[in-house]
């Protein structure tokens, strides 16, 4: 595996966790839970506001969580390739 790849799954990473993060602020809830509960709120928001079954609110919910981190590792691994370009 190159730095690039290296790069791009370590924002995506971070990416992850920020969004599990800034979702869970000022929740009562145990760090272990904050995953499902992210992900829990994504669907049940997705659902609310579209009137979408309850399925397919969870696939979408799990489908934003996959398109955040496909798009970070993207710009993670195009922002290393530019640092690191040689001249």
């Amino acid at each position: 595996m190159d730095n690039r790849k290296i790069a791009g799954i370590t924002t995506a990473v971070i990416a992850i966790a920020g969004l599990i993060t800034m979702l869970n602020m000022g929740m009562d809830t145990p760090i272990l839970s904050w995953p499902l509960e992210a992900y829990l709120g994504v669907a049940f928001t997705i659902g609310w506001l579209t009137s979408v079954p309850t399925a397919l609110a969870y696939v979408l919910g799990a489908l934003v969580f996959m398109l955040i981190a496909f798009v970070f590792y993207k710009l993670g691994s195009w922002v290393y390739g530019l640092a690191t370009r040689r001249h």
